[in-house]
């Protein structure tokens, strides 16, 4: 029964609509599912043929692609400090790590960020409030909302073709596979900055500051050493 019910829902339109609400709002509210709702529409299109593979992909696409350039339009109209929010140490800290890799590599950062929820959001309020090039962001983002569009969209669709006769145990293996695999980008990605934080010396111990590291023939506070 509900699988027939799935397969009447992915024949009609809404489920497109619905894709493009859920992705558009997880742009700007991260506890909003949108990857799940892009695999799980892959995998409708796998298993019952309806929506189009291709339709999934370009809608969630260009809600993506909509979502992130709403963001940036935030960060450079009202910057990264106007609601109570946007001022809360954990959220200015996030801040201040994108505009870092904001400045050592704008199309880096900005790609890789569409593939992780709240560094997504902060990435693309942060290129807004820094200035960066609208041309250059939002060319950048065209590309990694088609990619990250296409990655979901065919997680699902792969889950869904082994599935062919049975759609609803297609979308909810597609639904754990895409929870799976946002838990491993969240533990990956913080074991990289973990070990960035371990790798970059603190800021007393730089070369040049001597005040925790004086030379021999100074005192401890001196930041001179004698003649």
């Amino acid at each position: 029964m509900l699988d027939d019910l799935l397969t009447a829902m992915s024949g009609g339109p809404w489920l497109l609509v619905a894709v493009f609400a859920l992705v558009l709002l997880d742009s700007v509210l991260v506890v909003v599912p949108g990857e799940i709702a892009v695999t799980a529409a892959g995998a409708l299109a796998a298993s019952t043929g309806d929506p189009p593979l291709a339709a999934v992909v370009g809608v969630a696409a260009s809600a993506a692609f909509c979502g992130d350039a709403l963001c940036y339009a935030v960060g450079r109209r009202i910057g990264l400090r106007r609601w109570r929010w946007m001022r809360h140490r954990r959220v200015q800290r996030a801040f201040a790590w994108a505009g870092a890799r904001l400045q050592r590599g704008t199309a880096t950062v900005v790609f890789t960020a569409r593939f992780i929820p709240f560094a997504r959001l902060a990435v693309n309020l942060t290129a807004g409030a820094t200035r960066v090039s609208a041309v250059r962001f939002l060319a950048i983002a065209g590309v990694a909302a088609t990619s990250w569009a296409t990655y979901q969209s065919v997680i699902g669709a792969a889950i869904g073709a082994l599935l062919p006769d049975a759609p609803l145990l297609a979308v909810l293996l597609s639904v754990a596979a895409a929870l799976a695999l946002g838990a491993a980008i969240d533990v990956i990605t913080a074991a990289l900055t973990r070990r960035r934080e371990r790798v970059t010396p603190p800021r007393d111990r730089r070369a040049g500051d001597r005040t925790t590291c004086p030379r021999p023939g100074t005192r401890r506070g001196r930041t001179d050493p004698r003649p």
